[in-house]
């Protein structure tokens, strides 16, 4: 039976990608882990495997089809015996789908079942207990619903935990688990007023010049995800001023030491380390929102937006608190560049309890910055400026003053919590060698 190749779901938030590119023809013979095509998300373009083995009998999305909804077929596998001239092509389109066909096929997101083909229909894809997919190959479906087999209860070999052919052959039969039975849906609220539709904004434009430009997948997501935070997250805002003088000269110290390694230490270095120390000494404040609690974490992963042409990518240093300031530089050098050449793995751009955005080296001198779900907070870093300030003896000086506004979550941190980590982050700003102990 030809096993259909479905439009992969290669980050949470992706509901449609473009094929980008193949990399196997008609009448190449695939194997489990061989690279086929290169696909791009709403964030990167990634590479994906075949989780079966076969040859590939129809290629259904040519190369370059944009708008391609996870879960499509997008080729088809033949296993020996079986001819080309049995598939049926009427579930694919070749091209992406005009905008009236696409809003209907747009009912079935990420999770929802692969469109019919020709062949007996493969069974929806399950759901565990908890409600969330399970992954599993066409062909693993319909060999499991052969044997009776409940999808929950087998772990999966393939790539990224995909059940494949050979879970489902090794597995011995069990009874599916009975579907509970749900009380009826509560009417649903109503929904938030929409803003004029695209077409009434260009009537009000009529005889003016302008050029319309096309929103890719990740200008798409930026603007649902930052809406939804805006709408949803009870953002409050808390703002210091924090004198740099002491840190610019440690760093100028540093550097100075570190030239022969070919190691330079920026200012966000600081930052970053600052905060994922501040994490640790507020704990209360290093968490995330997971929508009925809240996760305690207990490393601090740190994410830095980084701007990249037509959006951002917030990378994320895993356990900042332990590295070192030369190790986080590294790091934070490289996920940038790969960030901007948008060859990020999503594991690299999702997690993190804590976000910095910094926007001093354009020279904007403060900022207010919004949350970024699941994050508790953010912080907003402006440049620093030569300002006259009043010294510890009361004399009028001069210091170079860098202002920040901490946006919070208060469904997480509440206002002292939020001063306490606000606090703990100036501290080690204007003392930096503590950063060091």
């Amino acid at each position: 039976m030809p096993t259909e190749i479905l439009m992969p779901a290669l980050s949470p938030t992706m509901e449609e990608g473009t094929l980008a590119k193949w990399l196997v023809k008609e009448g190449d013979t695939v194997s489990s882990g061989d690279l086929i095509a290169e696909i791009e998300t709403d964030k990167a373009t990634m590479e994906f495997e075949a989780v079966d083995e076969g040859v590939v009998g129809k290629i259904l999305i040519a190369e370059g089809s944009e708008g391609v909804k996870v879960n499509t077929p997008i080729a088809v596998l033949l296993e020996d015996g079986e001819s080309a001239d049995d598939i049926d092509t009427s579930a694919a389109k070749p091209e992406a789908a005009p905008a009236a066909d696409a809003a209907q096929e747009a009912a079935s997101d990420a999770a929802a079942a692969p469109a019919a083909a020709s062949a007996p229909p493969a069974p929806a894809a399950p759901a565990a207990a908890d409600g969330s997919r399970i992954f599993a190959s066409p062909l693993a479906r319909r060999i499991a619903a052969d044997k009776g087999l409940d999808l929950a209860s087998i772990k999966g070999s393939g790539p990224r935990g995909r059940i494949i052919k050979v879970d489902v052959e090794n597995a011995t039969a069990a009874p599916k688990a009975e579907a509970k039975t749900t009380a009826p849906a509560a009417a649903p609220a109503a929904a938030a007023p929409a803003g004029p539709s695209a077409d009434a904004v260009a009537k009000m434009y009529e005889g003016r010049e302008f050029e319309e430009v096309k929103l890719d997948g990740m200008r798409k997501t930026i603007a649902a995800r930052l809406t939804e935070a805006k709408q949803t997250i009870p953002h409050f805002y808390l703002r210091r001023d924090i004198q740099l003088d002491a840190l610019l000269k440690f760093r100028s110290q540093l550097n100075k030491q570190l030239e022969p390694r070919g190691v330079k230490l920026s200012v966000n270095d600081f930052i970053i380390k600052a905060v994922a120390l501040a994490l640790q000494s507020v704990p209360d404040a290093n968490a995330v929102w997971a929508g009925d609690r809240v996760l305690k974490m207990k490393a601090s992963d740190v994410a830095v937006a980084v701007a990249i042409e037509g959006g951002l990518f917030t990378p994320v240093l895993q356990d900042s608190d332990m590295k070192s300031l030369s190790t986080l530089s590294a790091e934070m050098k490289d996920l940038a560049k790969r960030a901007r050449d948008r060859k990020l793995a999503p594991h690299e751009y999702q997690g993190g309890a804590f976000a910095i955005s910094n926007l001093g080296m354009f020279g904007i001198d403060n900022f207010d910055a919004i949350v970024n779900p699941p994050h508790a907070g953010i912080l907003a870093v402006g440049s620093g400026v030569k300002k006259p300030v009043v010294g510890a003896d009361g004399e009028l000086t001069v210091a170079t003053v860098m202002s920040v506004t901490m946006s919070v979550d208060h469904r997480v941190i509440d206002g002292a919590l939020g001063a306490d980590l606000l606090k703990a982050i100036v501290d080690n700003l204007e003392n930096p060698m503590v950063m060091l102990a």
